[in-house]
């Protein structure tokens, strides 16, 4: 235990700060299991609750994790590693299909926008006490709500998805907490899950979302809140029908102290219409940005829920940041309110160039999905020989183990950076790849 590296310290401040510093040198490696609390407690010279106190730290920020009578380890991956650090670095001259970013092409102008919301503050600009969020925002995005069938409810705005989430989890769970996160799910929120302390427990993903035998019996087993993506799933590209919504949400009212956020990014950018969730158990909140169709730098996301969610929320944005700008505010309302944007052409575009690129891998032996979006996900046998052939090849792709938890290997081809005529050559390049992969597995 410990590796041979001896813990210090006699206040709690000290014994974890000691830990982490051994973390993050490398002298205690992921997984390593440090000493029972008592023993350690012994050792020192301080009573154990000093310990405790050390180790409940430790885990609140992500450096260890606790499991009762089988001890507390070292994170496999300290909440500070993000992600996104297991990307695949895009050298000069190779495409890339890894980002997951949207396409520039179908992103709005926002000279006028930003034109138009100086204009709208010239002579009377936004000052402390306003209201946090502008009144005419605010109603279009209430009315869109209602016309989607989510529950009426009051709406705020946050600084994107993320930003919502993170003070909808914050509100309402404790460090240690389990969360039933969807797997293989987006990267970002698998950090914050570990970022703020608590454990992330992975649900399966079909095309139709989480599958909801998994999810009834991870909510059984103690799970306290649900973070599910409508549409447009990050990185597999589900998207939740009716049948799978009924099914979950008949799950969920079995389960109605279970916290329940719905990531919807994919407003806009997909045609598949959405089938919320919301409602279905006593706290909620769902959430929709305007990243993917305006631009990922209008750092904006609206979100509705109950009022004790939205409260809460409300509550820790007023002592943080405050509110979110006023010019991003008057800017996306102006791009709403213009329709500067054709959403079912922006649909559309992402929808041709996926469904062909799942085409032309079927064609090539190779089963991929992605009903939605701008994603395809490909299982493979080995992700990073896979990964490592493409980039040799000229083609940068996102390794799966940036979303997976339990999932098995596979590779995330985005599909936004790409032309209609370069689809063939990806496919080409992606059966190339895994053939020899897949004949050494069959061997």
């Amino acid at each position: 235990m410990s590796g041979g590296y001896r813990i210090e310290g006699r206040r709690a401040a000290e014994i974890s700060a000691s830990v982490e510093r051994a973390v993050g040198a490398g002298r205690l490696a992921p997984g390593e299991l440090l000493p029972p609390m008592r023993e350690l407690a012994v050792e020192l010279g301080v009573n154990p609750n000093t310990v405790a106190a050390a180790y409940r730290t430790l885990r609140d920020r992500g450096v260890i994790e606790t499991a009762g009578r089988r001890g507390s380890r070292v994170r496999s991956r300290p909440a500070s590693t993000p992600r996104e650090s297991i990307a695949v670095q895009v050298p000069e001259g190779v495409r890339d299909a890894a980002s997951g970013n949207p396409d520039p092409a179908l992103l709005p102008p926002l000279e006028q926008a930003l034109a138009a919301a100086v204009a709208e503050q010239a002579g009377r600009p936004v000052l402390y006490g306003a209201p946090a969020i502008d009144s005419e925002l605010e109603r279009m995005a209430r009315a869109a709500f209602a016309a989607d069938g989510v529950p009426d409810g009051p709406v705020a705005a946050a600084s994107g998805a993320l930003d919502a989430m993170e003070r909808a989890l914050f509100a309402h769970l404790r460090p240690g907490d389990p969360v039933a996160v969807e797997d293989p799910g987006w990267g970002s929120l698998l950090d914050l899950v570990s970022a703020l302390g608590l454990r992330a427990v992975p649900v399966p993903v079909d095309d139709d979302g989480p599958l909801p035998e998994v999810t009834d019996r991870v909510l059984g087993q103690g799970a306290r809140a649900l973070v599910v993506t409508d549409r447009a799933q990050n990185p597999t590209g589900a998207a939740i029908g009716e049948q799978r919504a009924r099914e979950l949400r008949t799950v969920l009212s079995r389960h109605r102290r279970t916290l329940l956020i719905e990531d919807d990014h994919g407003h806009g950018i997909v045609g598949f219409p959405l089938h919320p969730l919301a409602g279905a158990t006593d706290h909620w909140m769902l959430v929709r940005s305007f990243a993917k169709v305006f631009g990922p730098d209008l750092r904006l996301a609206l979100f509705t829920g109950d009022a004790l969610t939205v409260d809460r929320v409300r509550g820790r944005l007023r002592l943080g940041p405050g509110w979110v700008s006023h010019l991003l505010q008057d800017a996306v309302l102006h791009l709403w309110r213009t329709g500067t944007v054709d959403y079912g052409e922006v649909a559309a575009s992402y929808n041709r160039r996926r469904q062909a690129l799942i085409r032309e891998l079927a064609e090539r032996g190779l089963t991929a999905r992605g009903r939605s979006g701008m994603n395809v996900w490909l299982p493979v046998a080995d992700e990073t020989g896979v990964v490592a052939g493409l980039l040799r090849s000229g083609w940068a792709v996102a390794p799966g183990a940036r979303f997976r938890l339990a999932a098995p290997p596979g590779i995330r081809l985005t599909v936004s950076a790409l032309a209609m005529e370069e689809i063939p050559a990806l496919a080409d390049a992606v059966a190339a790849a895994t053939a020899p992969l897949q004949a050494g597995r069959y061997a």
